[in-house]
């Protein structure tokens, strides 16, 4: 059976993720963040809110991580129920 996620389903899982990861870091403001990693501190704010990205400022962000793509979405990226 095939499971399709929303555009919307999707992107509140991304903006999850890079906030838990933000916190788990130790950085309790995402501007901080944001400005330590030369990322715009307003764009910054709305990924976490879930709202849309681009594949490169994924990569980027995942990379101030410190992480690989398959770390980044080995949690928060569960599979689906029908």
């Amino acid at each position: 059976m095939k499971v399709e996620y929303s555009k919307d389903e999707v992107l509140k899982k991304l903006g999850e993720r890079i906030k838990e990861l933000r916190i788990s870091k130790g950085y309790t403001s995402y501007e901080y963040f944001a400005y330590e990693h030369n990322i715009s501190r307003a764009q910054f704010g709305r990924y976490e809110r879930g709202e849309d990205l681009r594949f490169s400022t994924l990569a980027r962000i995942i990379s101030a991580f410190d992480m690989t793509f398959e770390e980044f979405f080995s949690k928060g990226f569960e599979e689906k129920q029908p």
